[in-house]
């Protein structure tokens, strides 16, 4: 059983909308209490064992790597001052067993040419791909716990929760080979369907692990929706030669591709910070009373 090692992160989309907030820094790196949405997709990642983290970024996106490089000035101030803390802080946002790569993709043709992108890096192993939109929740990690069903299934697996049957047209919506179930191997994929012509209310979310049979597909992807090359495309063609898992996680997950799903990622993780969590819970509590 090859090991998961390599995560491919799309950072390349505009975040329309968060504007005029992301009119010059990526909606990645708008930050939930004390980190960027970026981070937190990394740790998750580096908590499943991933070893590379391959960024597939656009223009105007600079700080994503600034971010995860070494800033010496900053290190250099905080070890003067004594801010210890914050020092080791700094220094372990990335691992030194984890290494970065960036890749540019020159044009916005969606989610599925994001992917194909990392062709280069991630060659012929599986591998993990994480939206930092995405922002889940749970001791156990969704790629963590991702990991742990490839290593039972060995076929490439796609993060599910349930929604609103009035939302289906958000999502990449998938019907199981049993339909009873709330996971399993998949029948069907179909991208943003209306209501009435979705297959079931099982919507696929930002974290999926790929067996690298999918760049063929995504190699022989038309533009679909959008006018872009779509992820949940391909993976409709690669059902046709090997088996697909949907995968239920455990945790919470927060679309903090919305405004309403970020507002409420800042509050809850706020709420649990250990440094300001009380402090904050009553606040929060006392506006209850205004």
């Amino acid at each position: 059983m090859t090991k998961i090692k390599k995560a491919v992160f799309p950072v390349a989309g505009l975040g329309t909308r968060f504007l005029p907030a992301t009119k010059a820094s990526p909606k990645e790196m708008l930050p939930v209490v004390d980190k960027p949405l970026i981070q937190y997709a990394v740790e998750e990642a580096i908590e499943a064992g991933i070893e590379q983290l391959i960024f597939v970024t656009g223009r105007n996106k600079r700080s994503i790597p600034d971010h995860f490089d070494k800033a010496y000035e900053l290190e250099a101030e905080l070890e003067a001052k004594g801010k210890d803390k914050l020092l080791q802080l700094v220094k372990d946002i990335v691992p030194a067993h984890v290494s970065c790569i960036y890749l540019r993709q020159s044009e916005a043709l969606g989610l599925g040419h994001a992917v194909l992108c990392a062709k280069p890096v991630v060659g012929n192993e599986p591998f993990s791909v994480i939206l930092a939109d995405d922002l889940i929740d749970n001791n156990n990690g969704c790629v963590n716990q991702m990991v742990q069903s490839y290593e039972k299934h060995a076929s490439s697996i796609l993060a599910v929760q349930q929604v609103d049957k009035n939302e289906t047209d958000k999502y990449g919506i998938v019907s199981l080979k049993n339909n009873n179930d709330s996971e399993g191997f998949i029948s069907a994929i179909v991208e943003k369907p209306a209501p009435a012509d979705a297959p079931s209310t099982l919507a696929v979310v930002g974290r999926y692990i790929l067996n690298p049979a999918i760049f063929e597909f995504l190699e022989n992807t038309q533009k679909g929706a959008g006018g872009e090359i779509q992820l949940t495309d391909a993976i409709a063609d690669l059902l046709s030669e090997e088996q697909v898992y949907a995968y239920e996680f455990e945790g919470i997950r927060y679309d903090c591709g919305s405004k309403l799903g970020y507002l409420q990622a800042s509050v809850e993780l706020g709420m649990k910070h250990p440094e300001i969590g009380v402090e904050f819970t009553q606040y929060i509590n006392s506006l209850k009373n205004k």
